[in-house]
């Protein structure tokens, strides 16, 4: 009997990819929370262009500069009584907002984290609550977005 190959359907679970909708968040302290969705956990590189003026070649040296981490989307639903992220972004008017570790971890069936994303120096940089329709049979929904210096991407 040949062995399973990706894609048969047979016994191959190395051949599957993760799913995507099985994850936890930890903010600081606070661990586990109830977020429906995460986007953003992107890296990039500056591109630095150079010739010198009397280079045969016609074209440009590439080299990578500076690496760029874009800013991370967290949504949820609203709760009764939870307001932490409102007041957590309020505090930063007064100057004495705490930055935190965010930790997200991607898991598998047995709820064993197989991929970790770790912010570092993360702050709250947008809040946007619900919106409100009087016509939609949806959940309220809410959005933090969050700046960090740094993610680190680790495979378990």
């Amino acid at each position: 009997m040949a062995l399973p190959t990706a894609g048969t359907g047979a016994e191959q679970d190395q051949f599957w990819p993760l799913p995507k909708f099985y994850f936890s968040v930890d903010i600081g302290n606070f661990t586990d929370l109830p977020f429906q969705e995460v986007s953003g956990l992107d890296v990039e590189a500056d591109v630095i262009e150079y010739r010198h003026g009397n280079s045969p070649n016609a074209g440009v040296i590439k080299m990578p500069g500076l690496k760029k981490h874009g800013d991370i989307t967290l949504k949820k639903g609203v709760f009764a009584d939870d307001n932490k992220f409102f007041e957590w972004i309020n505090a930063i008017a007064f100057n004495t907002y705490e930055r935190m570790t965010v930790v997200i971890r991607l898991l598998d069936e047995t709820a064993a984290p197989r991929m970790t994303w770790t912010l570092t120096n993360a702050f709250p940089k947008q809040i946007t609550p619900t919106d409100l329709n009087s016509t939609a049979s949806e959940a309220a929904i809410e959005t933090i977005v969050l700046s960090h210096e740094g993610l680190k991407a680790e495979v378990a």
